[in-house]
C-alpha cells in the first residue's frame, strides 16, 4: 500500500480522466490521495473529489506564488471538513524573484508573513503542515522554528535535499521524496536521503509535475509512486515492500488517515 500525500487532482489535466487515473493507482496499490491547497480558487473541485471518493482527502494552503488570494476567512470556512487534513502548501519560493533589490525584498516580506499566517491556522486547527521550500531553506526553517511548528508538525514537500533542514526531522516533520529521486541529476537527494531517518520517508507524486523516470515529459499520476518505491528501496537498501509499509505507516500518523 501506497499513499501518494501530494497531488494535485484538482488540475485540469486530470479533469477527463480522473477515473481512470484513480484506477490505475489502485491496481498499483495506491490507497490513499491527498490533494494539497495552492489556490483558493480550486478548493472547491479538489473538495468535490475528497467527497467522491473515501480514499481522497485534502489540504488548504496558498502557494508562496498565490499570495493575493490570501484569506483566512476562507480558509475557516472549509478547515472544520472531515476531509481536510492539512494546511498547506504553504511556504517560501525565492525562485522567480524579480526586480530591484527592494522589490524583492518586499516579496519575501510578504511571503513570510502569510507563511507565518498559514502556520498560525495549523497551530490553531491542530492540523499538520504541508511546507513548499525552494531556493529558501534558512528562512524557512527560521520560521518554522520561530512559530512553534513543531507543535503540529508538518511534511517538506518535495524535499530539496538541502542538509540545513535535515534538522527538522526532530522537530515533528517529514520528508516528501517524489519522482525527483529518480532523475539523472539528483545526486545530491540520492546523497542525502540515507541521512534522513527511516520514520520520516513520505512517498508522492506533486502530478501532474515532475513525472519520474522513464516517463519523463509525460503528466504524472499517482501510480507512478510505485517507480519512486522501487528507487528509494534501491538506494536504502530496502525491499520495496519494506518502503512502502514504512512510508505509509508515516503518512498515516502524519495525517491521521487509515
Amino acid at each position: 500500500m501506497i499513499i501518494d500525500t501530494h497531488i494535485h487532482l484538482d488540475d485540469e489535466r486530470y479533469e477527463e480522466d480522473l477515473d481512470a487515473v484513480l484506477e490505475r493507482a489502485e491496481r498499483e496499490g495506491v490507497e490513499g490521495l491527498i490533494i494539497p491547497g495552492a489556490d483558493v480558487e480550486t478548493l472547491p473541485r479538489a473538495i468535490a473529489i475528497a467527497e467522491a471518493h473515501e480514499n481522497v482527502f485534502f489540504a488548504v494552503g496558498i502557494h508562496p506564488y498565490d499570495l493575493d488570494g490570501f484569506d483566512t476567512a476562507c480558509f475557516d470556512e472549509f478547515l472544520n471538513h472531515p476531509k481536510c487534513v492539512a494546511v498547506g502548501e504553504c511556504g517560501l519560493d525565492y525562485f522567480r524573484l524579480e526586480g530591484s533589490e527592494e522589490e524583492q525584498a518586499e516579496e519575501k516580506r510578504k511571503q513570510a508573513e502569510v507563511f507565518r499566517a498559514q502556520i498560525r491556522i495549523a497551530l490553531a486547527y491542530g492540523k499538520p503542515l504541508i511546507v513548499h521550500i525552494r531556493n529558501a531553506s534558512h528562512d524557512a526553517r527560521v520560521i518554522l522554528e520561530e512559530e512553534g511548528a513543531s507543535r503540529v508538525g508538518g511534511v517538506l514537500h518535495c524535499y530539496n535535499a538541502d542538509e540545513e533542514l535535515l534538522v527538522l526531522a526532530g522537530q515533528n516533520f517529514y520528508f516528501g521524496i517524489g519522482g525527483v529521486l529518480t532523475f539523472k541529476n539528483a545526486r545530491k537527494l540520492v546523497q542525502v536521503l540515507p541521512n534522513i531517518p527511516k520514520e520520516r520517508l513520505l512517498i508522492e507524486t506533486d502530478g501532474p509535475y515532475l513525472t519520474p523516470h522513464p516517463h519523463r515529459g509525460e503528466r504524472n499520476e499517482p501510480a507512478y509512486t510505485k517507480l519512486v518505491a522501487a528507487k528509494m528501496g534501491e538506494l536504502l537498501d530496502m525491499p520495496v515492500e519494506t518502503v512502502e509499509a514504512v512510508t505509509t505507516r508515516n503518512a498515516s500518523r502524519l495525517f491521521g488517515i487509515f
